[in-house]
């Protein structure tokens, strides 16, 4: 199968290098999206643009399985909205899609247009607790700015389609009773109404695509496999 996987804020599509090769060796082909901002550099990007690169990643393949992880959950939300058809399934890692008319990824002030990486102490505890500093070292040093435009973007989300998508999410640094909770407590408006969702643990921080890739592509090709 098909696997298309985007990337969260200050990340650039080689972070899926690791997985990509485990994923090949069970059989699939997985598709880095190079989000305009994050890996041009391109201080002017902006949400749609970054919508427009997923959307084209997805028309090139065949009904791919589309992974988001972290705010990224948000941009597979919108490009499976888009066009819910084109797409067999939805995987959201580490976190739950906006809803339509809130802002992208606001969550640190931009600088000269950058929403840059804010350092590891906003991310102690259970997010970062299975990386080594040199893990975190190496990460930090090829981490990138999120636009202005994308960061502060709008969410746009129209098709009611989208809701029948089957719906898969890993739950690293949470558990999947935290995030049944989090659903019927109002906290993932988009979620509560999707109709064939499943919430799978995966032991890992944030970033499991850097602590534990073969674990994080086993996950997904469960979820292939029961797409197939």
């Amino acid at each position: 199968m098909d696997i298309v996987l985007i990337a969260g804020l200050w990340l650039t599509a080689d972070v899926w290098d690791p997985v990509i090769a485990e994923l090949a060796a069970q059989g699939h082909r997985g598709i880095p999206v190079s989000l305009p901002g994050q890996d041009d550099g391109n201080k002017l990007a902006t949400l749609a643009d970054q919508l427009d690169a997923v959307k084209r990643e997805i028309a090139a393949a065949d009904r791919p399985l589309l992974v988001g992880h972290s705010a990224a959950t948000t941009l597979a939300w919108m490009a499976a909205d888009s066009d819910p058809d084109r797409v067999s399934g939805v995987v959201f890692i580490g976190g739950f899609p906006e809803t339509s008319a809130s802002t992208y990824a606001d969550f640190f002030e931009p600088e000269d247009g950058w929403m840059r990486f804010p350092g590891w102490k906003s991310f102690e505890g259970p997010d970062s607790a299975d990386l080594s500093a040199s893990d975190k070292d190496a990460m930090q040093s090829r981490m990138v700015g999120v636009p202005e435009g994308v960061s502060k973007g709008m969410v746009t989300l129209s098709s009611p389609a989208r809701f029948a998508i089957p719906v898969t999410v890993l739950c690293p640094e949470f558990s999947p009773e935290v995030a049944q909770e989090v659903i019927e407590g109002g906290g993932a408006p988009e979620l509560a109404e999707t109709t064939n969702l499943e919430l799978v643990n995966l032991e890992s921080g944030h970033w499991p695509m850097v602590s534990c890739p073969k674990l994080l592509a086993e996950a997904l090709n469960a979820v292939a496999e029961k797409l197939s």
